[in-house]
């Protein structure tokens, strides 16, 4: 038992840091989550999410693989920088735990939509956020770069995306009375932190 969790921990982390800062970004979710309440191409939207996160990821584990192989003092680098993004973004998490909110509030149903209009809204507003690069590239490149498996690694990362994005799209009616509540998301934000501290600590050499 012991010897396969060795095994697939490069996926384990990859699962873990994924969803991690997928959790971590607020607005991106909330997004998500509405357009999954007003019904307009969840399912599109989804596999967007997730397709984008896995080919970034990508480009950053292997990308950054080759050019750790040129300047092998680069990728520490980027795993220090990683670690002090991701203490800064449990504490932004544990910081809006604190301070409390008024949940989310879905919008109005609108006009149908086509899905070809959904997933370039949805790419838009993820390849035009510098931090969807810093994030999947920088960070969580960094890290699966590092790992004895780096193709795991990326299977875990687009593992913990689609799970992630499934359970938003899948989950949307029934967390909406839930989601309403402040305290609720209070919650969300505490296991966020949670998980990104640990994840942090965890690439501490």
């Amino acid at each position: 038992m012991s010897d396969l969790l060795l095994s697939l921990q490069p996926a384990i982390t990859g699962f873990a840091i994924t969803t991690g800062l997928i959790v971590a970004i607020g607005a991106q979710n909330a997004w998500v989550l509405q357009k999954s309440l007003r019904g307009e191409n969840p399912w599109t939207i989804a596999s967007v999410c997730t397709l984008l996160d896995a080919l970034l990821v990508s480009v950053g584990v292997f990308g950054l693989d080759y050019i750790q192989s040129l300047l092998p003092s680069l990728v520490p680098v980027l795993t220090w920088l990683g670690i002090a993004l991701l203490l800064w973004l449990a504490l932004q998490a544990f910081g809006r735990a604190l301070q409390g909110g008024n949940g989310l509030v879905a919008a109005a149903a609108s006009e149908p939509v086509s899905p070809w209009r959904s997933a370039g809204q949805v790419m838009a507003l993820s390849l035009i956020n510098p931090h969807v690069y810093l994030d999947t590239v920088v960070l969580i490149g960094s890290v699966g770069a590092q790992q004895s498996h780096p193709g795991l690694f990326v299977v875990g990362a687009a593992c913990g995306s689609a799970s992630w994005f499934i359970l938003l799209v899948a989950g949307a009616k029934k967390l909406r009375p839930h989601l309403s509540s402040p305290y609720h998301w209070q919650a969300l934000d505490v296991i966020t932190g949670v998980i990104l501290l640990l994840v942090a600590l965890t690439l501490l050499p």
